[in-house]
């Protein structure tokens, strides 16, 4: 009924944890985008189906694995190597969702974990996200940020209370500096596709625009507002990485601007 599919580049740190998670009973279809570390050998080792696709962006990277990964379950959860769900979503997905008929998209919050701490209050919850989806019924598209993704408004939505675990930072700063560099250049222009669903934080940001109040702002949304100084150092931490993106996409922006003079 259920088939799990996870986006893989360069995770060998992180699979071992996500695929101990997964119950024996679902297959698991790795589509991969161009590893070098082991993370096909891990895969291979626990007997994951392997796909390989060039990045072309998580909404076209999660449409190819629904269209041409050979999956004929009529559910599809997606799991980043760096997430965890936890036994109890398994569980309600044979009690009460594997015979739905009622959705298409079943929108799965998070918690996130940065360096290991739970981060109770500093990103501001619930964070939904489109995981659970009905194979024949549902495509991605890119949302309002041009690098994350969305589903189109013409289906059918739930929302469940069961948060997966979102390991997403381990204190490798200048890596993920690297990464969201890119990320911020895919946001200087924020470009919502008509139809998809947007969340209230997608709309509010589309709303504000990349003025430079923005990277304030995110400092203050996340550390006080959503009580971030309430997680100790890891809410500082986390609403500083943050406030920097805000400024790197800030910078991009201005950049572009005064190069076309």
């Amino acid at each position: 009924m259920l088939t799990v599919v996870i986006l893989t580049h360069n995770e060998a740190d992180n699979l071992p944890r996500c695929l101990a998670a997964i119950p024996n009973q679902y297959p698991v279809v790795i589509v991969d985008s161009g590893s070098s570390d082991k993370t096909l050998d891990i895969a291979k080792t626990k007997g994951c189906a392997i796909y390989s696709n060039p990045w072309p962006g998580f909404a076209e990277q999660r449409n190819f694995a629904i269209r041409q990964c050979a999956i004929d379950t009529p559910w599809i959860l997606f799991v980043d190597a760096d997430e965890i769900y936890p036994q109890a979503f398994y569980d309600r997905f044979q009690s009460d969702w594997s015979g739905n008929a009622e959705f298409d998209v079943l929108m799965v919050p998070s918690i996130l974990y940065l360096r290991g701490k739970r981060l109770k209050h500093a990103p501001g919850y619930p964070i939904y996200h489109p995981r659970l989806v009905r194979r024949e019924n549902v495509s991605f598209v890119r949302n309002h940020t041009g690098h994350g993704e969305a589903v189109l408004n013409t289906c059918r939505l739930a929302n469940t209370d069961i948060p997966y675990a979102h390991y997403f930072y381990h204190g490798e700063i200048i890596a993920w500096m690297h990464k969201h560099v890119g990320k911020a250049a895919q946001e200087v222009q924020l470009q919502p596709t008509t139809g998809a669903v947007m969340t209230t934080r997608g709309r509010l940001s589309v709303m504000l625009g990349r003025s430079w109040l923005r990277i304030l702002a995110r400092f203050c949304y996340h550390y006080l507002f959503r009580g971030g100084f309430l997680d100790g150092a890891a809410g500082l931490e986390f609403a500083l990485m943050f406030s920097w993106y805000e400024a790197t996409i800030y910078l991009q922006a201005k950049s572009a601007h005064w190069a076309k003079g």
